[in-house]
């Protein structure tokens, strides 16, 4: 069997697709721990944005607590065993461990972070309870990374949490967005039952506008969530692909990379829109996703193509090595300035930015942009909220908006960063909810809070 224009088999595509870092075995961690050296005052903590104990976890997986070493990373991180799987740990725990200390190695933080996790997921282990109930309640726009650590919190100290999600499955970017070889949905699914089992409310497939009337019965006003709720957490995330505005982006065969990726999610191969020449716009983590899954299913030729040189590359240095060893082809200083094709892609057009201007060709059948998401600028106006000159929502240090009832964190805040910063600010988002609420102070693992 087939997909689209691929010549691979079902097989094929299914190993392309194995996970790019495998579970370890009882000996290789054990082994992979023992290396530790349990740093006082430990870098790779520091250079963790939710602050997880890493030598407190490892040394526990070392002395086999495992329950114990994944209660440590859950209570810094809610979302850990995602975070174990696609973090850029290379440029943050373990770039720490190599820098910072005289190993010449690092130690394998994000897979004995994921051993851990997986373990006591596996075994269905009780990591938390939810508080006793404090007769407040909250309800959290979104549930995403940022949403799930927020409404984590929360249900700990006792509030009524209800999650409102507009897609039919909670989790956000870790359930939709996430490369599938790095992470499947399932992985992503497990950590919202977690949650669930907190007894936090999930409302799936229900749209939370402001200003205006639901259009659908699927949809709710913001207004009646200030009725039902004492506070409310924005985790919106941010919007669709910025547009190229060029001729030809609305043919057949232009797509949003995130849109390709949650198809690619699906795992439904024959489903999955391919071309026998792929172009990505962009040079982000986002477009290597792209390209290494457009090639990994089969397509023939893949180019991403950026408009500045090599060196000026957002992806970190992993992913890009990555997708270089996946074949990709790379078309540097080229601005697309049309899209061609007769209802559908043929070709896309490039200036160079090299002082030449010379206009080129590139055929191809598909193009995928990864040129950033637009901010959600209409929605906070309708809120009453304040943004900044860049469209993200400004913030106190108790993550509380210019409306003192409304909270937010994560790529609405920060315009755009990892699935840890979105769980570090969720934490510290409940943390500022329960100050305003019961002016009373409480720490999580891993919180730095102005006082």
């Amino acid at each position: 069997m087939t997909t689209g224009k691929t010549k691979l088999t079902t097989e094929e595509i299914e190993e392309n697709f194995a996970d790019i870092n495998p579970a370890m075995t009882k000996a290789e961690a054990l082994v992979e721990a023992n290396r530790c050296l349990y740093c006082y005052d430990a870098p790779c903590t520091h250079a963790c944005p939710t602050h997880i104990d890493v030598p407190s976890f490892i040394k526990k997986i070392a002395s086999d607590n495992l329950t114990g070493s994944a209660r440590v990373i859950f209570d810094a991180n809610p979302i850990g065993a995602s975070c174990a799987r696609v973090c850029p740990v290379e440029a943050l725990c373990e770039g720490a461990c190599v820098e910072k200390t005289l190993v010449e190695k690092p130690i394998e933080i994000g897979r004995l972070q994921r051993y851990a996790t997986d373990h006591a997921i596996e075994n269905g282990k009780e990591i938390f309870k939810p508080g006793e109930p404090n007769g407040k309640s909250v309800g959290i726009i979104g549930s995403g990374p940022a949403g799930l650590s927020c409404a984590t919190y929360l249900a700990r100290l006792g509030y009524a949490v209800t999650v409102y999600e507009s897609k039919p499955l909670a989790g956000g970017l870790d359930t939709y967005g996430m490369a599938e070889y790095k992470m499947s949905k399932e992985d992503s699914l497990t950590e919202v039952r977690m949650v669930e089992q907190l007894g936090v409310e999930f409302r799936l497939n229900t749209s939370i506008v402001a200003g205006e009337d639901p259009s659908s019965a699927n949809s709710l006003e913001a207004g009646r969530l200030r009725s039902d709720h004492d506070a409310i957490f924005i985790g919106i995330g941010l919007g669709g692909s910025n547009d190229l505005n060029i001729e030809g982006e609305s043919l057949d065969g232009v797509y949003e990379a995130l849109d390709f990726i949650e198809a690619v999610k699906t795992r439904d191969w024959n489903t999955v829109p391919l071309g026998n020449t792929v172009a990505v716009i962009g040079a982000g983590n986002t477009a290597i996703d792209a390209v290494t899954q457009a090639k990994r299913l089969g397509a023939e030729k893949v180019l991403m193509v950026y408009r500045k040189t090599e060196k000026d590359i957002s992806a970190y240095d992993y992913e890009y090595e990555l997708a270089k060893s996946d074949g990709i082809e790379f078309v540097w200083q080229a601005s697309p300035v049309e899209i061609v094709g007769n209802g559908s892609v043929s070709a896309m057009k490039c200036k160079k930015n090299d002082g030449t201007n010379e206009v080129f060709e590139i055929p191809c059948d598909m193009v995928i942009k990864a040129i950033g998401q637009k901010k959600q600028v209409q929605f906070f106006k309708q809120l009453g909220i304040e943004f900044d000159e860049k469209g993200r929502v400004k913030v106190n240090d108790k993550m509380q908006t210019s409306d003192p009832m409304l909270f937010a964190g994560g790529d609405c805040v920060n315009g755009g960063a990892e699935a840890v910063d979105a769980s570090q600010a969720g934490k510290l988002a409940a943390i500022g909810i329960h100050r305003t609420l019961f002016n009373e102070l409480v720490e999580f693992a891993g919180a730095e809070v102005s006082r």
